[in-house]
């Protein structure tokens, strides 16, 4: 990754005498000019989004198609009493009747999408799939969301500082956090139960808060759901500290390597400004768009740590859609990992050109 120079933009011509460094990188000189719209980069960035999405949702409907069996076979394997009128009902509720071909089911499938049904969840007695992943997706948000935000921005701080300071004892915690998230998160989460639950008993084994507390907009409810949150948000944060800090500190090391960082420092700027303005702001342009990436897979990385901590979530819900072949709940959670990913890379684009006015320069 070609770092930003300290250069003016190409559009326009550098004033005389003026000094590149006191002007500031071109994100810098970018940002207090009064640059055109790019309306071209934001024409390809929208278009190739919304085919993104399209592919993404005819993936989503066709891939579940393919499996063997449906979801009214994994259903009346369980109920045994189920009459053969009341099958053929549930297959044209969930639009599996066989009088409609895979065509007509799929522009089906985009019609009800269009209006915002989801469809019916057999698996949880033919509730709306909005509803039911509407309940568990705070809770994947709101835990495996904010650990992943908190040990992004610790491990790219921290990355930082220890290329900053290269060569120092700081550089001792890269080693060790890249052991940490070495270890499965399987069996680094069974460590931490039996550490820090069992023998210290500082946290509560699993659940998202205690045996007869209601959820409730309450100090006693959200003191629980911290409690019981704490060692999985933990947890998290250790297994995935050591990509970030290490991604964040071989950048600054090809950085500070740049030529108008010797400069800057000869000009005798101040260390922070030089660390955080020049060269942390370089750095931190692919750490964006692996950023980016992370954020669609929070729900499949909760899988594991919903089984471990038996924390209700999306997760958990995507593995019981799966097993009961319950196609209108799996559609519904790839919807919202997709949508997901989508809107983290949107921010991300638009971060980076912020950040890099070069990228919108080039690709307009």
């Amino acid at each position: 990754m070609t770092a930003v120079e300290p250069q003016l933009p190409l559009t326009e011509a550098a004033p005389a005498g003026s000094d590149p460094l006191d002007d500031g990188t071109t994100a810098t000189v970018a940002v207090r000019g009064h640059s055109r719209i790019p309306w071209r980069f934001l024409g390809g960035r929208a278009a190739f989004y919304l085919f993104t999405l399209w592919a993404a949702i005819t993936i989503n409907f066709f891939l579940p198609r393919l499996m063997k069996g449906d979801a009214v076979d994994q259903y009346l394997s369980r109920n045994r009493g189920v009459t053969p009128e009341a099958a053929d009902a549930l297959r044209t509720l969930l639009g599996l009747d066989s009088d409609r071909t895979l065509l007509q089911q799929y522009f089906d499938y985009w019609g009800l999408l269009l209006q915002g049904d989801l469809g019916v969840s057999l698996l949880h007695g033919l509730r709306p799939v909005t509803e039911v992943i509407s309940q568990a997706l705070p809770w994947t948000i709101g835990l495996v969301g904010f650990a992943t935000i908190l040990s992004f921005a610790i491990g790219t701080i921290g990355g930082a500082i220890v290329g900053w300071r290269r060569g120092s004892r700081l550089e001792a915690l890269i080693p060790i956090t890249t052991f940490l998230s070495t270890i499965p998160y399987f069996w680094l989460g069974l460590l931490a139960i039996a550490l820090f639950s069992v023998n210290l008993g500082w946290f509560p084994i699993g659940k998202a808060y205690g045996v007869g507390i209601a959820p409730e907009w309450s100090a006693e409810f959200i003191g629980q759901v911290i409690h019981h949150g704490t060692l999985p948000a933990l947890t998290i944060i250790i297994a995935s500290l050591g990509g970030w800090m290490l991604g964040m500190r071989n950048m600054m090391l090809t950085v500070l390597d740049e030529d108008y960082i010797t400069v800057a420092q000869a000009k005798g700027m101040p260390n922070n400004r030089v660390l955080w303005r020049y060269a942390a702001r370089n750095a931190v342009l692919p750490q964006l768009q692996s950023f980016a990436l992370s954020i669609g897979f929070i729900v499949g990385g909760t899988i594991v740590m919903e089984m471990v901590f038996s924390y209700p979530g999306v997760g958990k819900l995507l593995l019981d859609a799966t097993n009961a072949k319950d196609y209108a709940l799996m559609q519904g959670v790839f919807l919202v990992i997709t949508l997901s990913v989508l809107v983290a890379n949107i921010l991300a684009d638009l971060a980076y050109a912020f950040l890099d006015p070069r990228t919108r320069q080039t690709e307009a």
